[in-house]
């Protein structure tokens, strides 16, 4: 019996100190220093994920999908990465790989993506930017920008912090 359950394929690149959950799927793709992926997690061939990142359980992250340093994807997110998914060709063939055209989708650095979000192939969601949770993101999110929905629609934009980027101001209560 195998006490790892995990499959990390022999062309995984693991930076430094990354984690690994039970029960997950890595195959071609590149992780970053000090990144934290959840159990129930499949990572594709071609997938970049940065260093600091944290990746929670039943996460799914396609071929195509370039993530960032200091992201935050929250549990059960999935990524597309095929405009015009079928099954079979025009002749009725299963299809293949060759079949079909990945499209590239960026998580720029400090991005936070919701639990349970959708995100559609080609978009960019920007630096700091945070997408909530369910969301369906059909179109680039601008840097330091609050998105939720179906589809993603803008709810507000963060301040800039000009002293410390990473940090996030809470919005003050009208009440």
């Amino acid at each position: 019996m195998n006490e790892n359950f995990a499959a990390v394929a022999d062309d995984v690149k693991l930076g430094a100190n990354v984690k690994l959950g039970k029960f997950i799927n890595l195959y071609g793709c590149s992780i970053g220093d000090h990144t934290k992926i959840g159990p129930f997690v499949e990572i594709q061939k071609n997938a970049e994920i940065g260093k600091n990142c944290k990746i929670s359980s039943h996460s799914f992250i396609c071929d195509g999908v370039v993530i960032e340093d200091n992201v935050f994807v929250g549990h059960n997110v999935t990524f597309i990465n095929d405009l015009y998914p079928r099954a079979t060709t025009s002749s009725g063939e299963l299809q293949v790989e060759a079949d079909w055209t990945c499209i590239r989708t960026t998580i720029k650095r400090n991005a936070s993506i919701g639990s349970s979000s959708t995100i559609l192939c080609g978009v960019t969601v920007g630096e700091h930017a945070i997408v909530g949770a369910g969301s369906v993101v059909t179109k680039d999110v601008q840097p330091y920008s609050v998105v939720a929905g179906n589809p993603a629609r803008l709810l507000r934009t963060i301040p800039k912090e000009t002293d410390n980027e990473s940090a996030i101001s809470q919005p003050q209560s009208t009440i």
